[in-house]
């Protein structure tokens, strides 16, 4: 499928899940502040797999891959023994066939990646590389930058949703929506 059809897909099909989405990994992940970067990881995957194939069911292909992701984050905060580690690298690798192909299309999506975080405002920036790049969680960021948790929270989700656009073939831009009874003070964010 062409990215413009995954990009409308996605949009009429999948975003319109968010809340179900944020209600299941808020359940099932102890750390409720991760809940919007778990979120992000799997509107990665999902993005990623849908440009092979759409799933039939949205819902259940969403809800399933939110699971795996939260299974693999289980697994990553396990502590892994040093005598693990060192037994690994003992084991010989198999070169593997794919691996340049695999290397070309990492670098490749790198590159988009940095294009995309280049079209994004100087704070939305900052958010995106504090939580995503160097790993702060929500407090960190939020106390480093001198700003409340929900902006944090808030900004990274536009941050993201215009770096999946980017990252789409769209054109990458944070789109703001005003919700009545909110006030914008006009500042960039």
């Amino acid at each position: 499928m062409d990215e413009e059809g995954v990009r409308e897909w996605f949009c009429r099909e999948v975003l319109p899940l968010e809340g179900l989405l944020l209600r299941f990994i808020r359940r099932n992940w102890p750390v409720a502040d991760d809940a919007v970067d778990i979120a992000h990881d799997v509107y990665e995957r999902v993005i990623g797999a849908a440009r092979s194939g759409i799933p039939h069911n949205p819902r259940q292909y969403l809800l399933t891959v939110a699971r795996n992701q939260l299974i693999n984050r289980a697994k990553r905060a396990r502590i892994v023994s040093f005598d693990l580690v060192a037994d690994l690298e003992t084991v010989s690798i198999d070169v593997d066939l794919f691996e340049t192909e695999r290397r070309l299309h990492a670098r490749d999506a790198l590159r988009r990646v940095q294009a995309g975080i280049d079209k994004l405002s100087p704070r939305i920036r900052e958010i995106v590389l504090l939580r995503k790049i160097e790993g702060l969680d929500v407090r960190e960021t939020s106390e480093r930058l001198g700003i409340g948790r929900d902006a944090v929270n808030h900004q990274l989700a536009m941050g993201m949703k215009a770096l999946a656009d980017h990252m789409l073939g769209g054109a990458g831009k944070i789109v703001r929506r005003r919700y009545a009874g909110r006030r914008s003070n006009g500042d960039e964010a």
